[in-house]
Formats: C-alpha cells, sequence, structure tokens
C-alpha cells in the first residue's frame, strides 16, 4: 500500500525504554533489554542524578535507531523532554507513554491521546 511505513523485519525490532528503575528492571525481567556488540542499550533508568539533556538525547538516540520499533517512555519522564516528544512525528518506532509507580497517568499529558482525540474530531466533523 502506498504511504505506509514498514517495520524492519531482520530477525526481530526492539523496544526501548526510558523510565525509572523498577519499570526498566520489569520490563528488563521480561525479556526487553538488549546491548549491542557497542555496549549500546536499548534503555536508560531515569533517576534523581538523570540530566535532560541525557534524556533528550536518548530520545533522539532511540527514534533513529532502525533496530527499535516502539519506544516506552514514562509520562513524567516525556513531561520533562515534552517538547521533543510532542514533536515527534514518525510513525516508527511508536512512542507510547506509561504510567509509573510514583506518578499516575494523566491523559491529558498524553501525546499520542491528544492527537487521537484531535484525529477523531477533526473526522466526526467533516462527515457532517
Amino acid at each position: 500500500m502506498a504511504g505506509r511505513v514498514s517495520i524492519p523485519t531482520r530477525n526481530s525490532a526492539l523496544i526501548a525504554m526510558i523510565a525509572d528503575e523498577d519499570t526498566v528492571v520489569g520490563f528488563l525481567m521480561a525479556g526487553v533489554g538488549n546491548v549491542d556488540i557497542r555496549r549500546k542499550t536499548n534503555y536508560l533508568i531515569v533517576d534523581s542524578k538523570t540530566t535532560v539533556r541525557q534524556i533528550e538525547d536518548a530520545f533522539k538516540e532511540f527514534s533513529s535507531r532502525d533496530d527499535i520499533a516502539i519506544i516506552l517512555i514514562s509520562q513524567y519522564v516525556a513531561n520533562m523532554i515534552r517538547f521533543l516528544v510532542d514533536s515527534y512525528n514518525k510513525p516508527v518506532p511508536a512512542i507510547l507513554e506509561i504510567p509509573s509507580k510514583d506518578h499516575p497517568y494523566d491523559p491529558a499529558h498524553d501525546s499520542v491521546l491528544s492527537r487521537v482525540k484531535y484525529l477523531f474530531s477533526a473526522e466526526s466533523v467533516s462527515q457532517r
């Protein structure tokens, strides 16, 4: 189909994580973690010592890698780099904001949900 973006299907695509330690460790125990030959990981653990610049760099790296299909980012971390998350417009890798143990999910700050609401409201207006 025209206009569709294909996900690389060499063997598999990775899920990247940018979140607090508990969230990342939970996903690592589920088998999401990966370390390549250059010792690059597919996750960033965000704690009180992590700078916004480090989060921005990880987001830019993960969103430009060909082997990553999904980036899971804790919503409170996404709020730190909201300008990057909101300006990201590629379909792959998909950006999904998730809650964390210490910070509940707030649908008002979810960029994906706000885009979906906008599309549905524009679609319902155009069908009238």
